[in-house]
């Protein structure tokens, strides 16, 4: 099956540009809000596999909307670092009073399906594209304006999604992880960009999850690569992402190496963009045309 998504092209030898700051390294954080359906299986915990009613996982993510979030906002406040707020629709009506917080920060909301007891790739598409008219009404009715970015529920799409994305209104997605920069990714409706997401590194559930990391060895991996990338600034641009879940990082052991990231940055806030994906994807939309290469449309043997 031929693939023509996106063009190859080697970092190295790609246009260099800078962050609106004069810097070279884009830093985001995306807190994943969610909700879960009881009896829909909500994910995988570290015991064993769960079974229905699958009360045990569902009282585990309840925990970082009841605590954990809590314990995150505190954090974000001492050390004013801005946030990309993943969430679900159907958070707004379960549990709305934990997204004051944020709006009041000012920070970006990011739609996140309408919730995570469902997955895209499951979805035809006529359910596909209600789904995301109804996740990006919710942000809108409660926010003032709809959300420009999109993550998937499960990081997952069906064939149609992309198309779907620029149907609905969305600029940007974070689903495709193949690159430390913004690349322009071609869909039937025009191009549409992909924002760096850390889906399998970076990212705390698959860390801790489904590799076994340790709290220590999660802190280490995401004070490494943010200090590799900063080097990387001298040859070009990049983005340095961590995505949080409220129920793993919430925890009471895990907040404290959460400060241990959070410190190490700030101590080099000066050399780095502290942003959100919105912002990065806007600026990447208003470089001069080349600067980021743009997909050509497809061929019709492509097709």
């Amino acid at each position: 099956m031929a693939f023509d998504r996106y063009p190859f092209s080697y970092i190295a030898d790609r246009p260099t540009y800078e962050w609106p700051n004069g810097t070279r390294l884009a830093v985001y954080f995306a807190l994943n809000v969610e909700a879960f359906e009881f009896g829909r299986n909500p994910g995988a915990d570290f015991t064993s596999m769960p079974a229905a009613p699958y009360h045990r996982g569902y009282a585990y993510r309840d925990y970082g909307n009841r605590v954990g979030i809590a314990r995150i906002v505190r954090l974000c406040d001492e050390f004013d670092m801005p946030l990309a707020i993943l969430v679900n629709g159907m958070v707004y009506k379960m549990t709305p009073r934990v997204l004051e917080p944020f709006r009041a920060r000012g920070d970006e909301f990011v739609g996140h399906g309408r919730t995570n007891s469902e997955r895209q790739i499951d979805m035809d598409e006529a359910t596909e594209r209600q789904m995301l008219i109804e996740a990006r009404d919710a942000i809108a009715t409660r926010e003032g304006r709809p959300p420009t970015g999109w993550l998937g529920p499960f990081i997952s799409q069906s064939a149609h999604t992309p198309e779907l994305l620029k149907e609905t209104g969305f600029s940007y997605m974070l689903d495709w992880w193949y690159d430390d920069q913004p690349t322009w990714f071609r869909t039937d409706n025009g191009p549409i960009l992909a924002v760096p997401y850390p889906s399998m590194e970076l990212n705390d559930i698959p860390a801790f999850v489904n590799r076994g990391a340790s709290d220590a060895e999660f802190t280490q991996m995401a004070v490494d690569a943010f200090d590799v990338q900063l080097e990387d600034g001298a040859h070009f641009p990049t983005v340095y992402a961590l995505s949080l879940h409220t129920f793993l990082m919430g925890q009471p052991h895990r907040i404290a190496q959460l400060r241990r990231i959070f410190a190490h940055i700030a101590e080099r806030r000066e050399r780095i963009w502290l942003t959100r994906p919105g912002d990065i994807a806007a600026h990447i939309a208003s470089l001069p045309e080349g600067v980021v290469e743009k997909p050509a449309m497809a061929s019709p043997a492509a097709e």
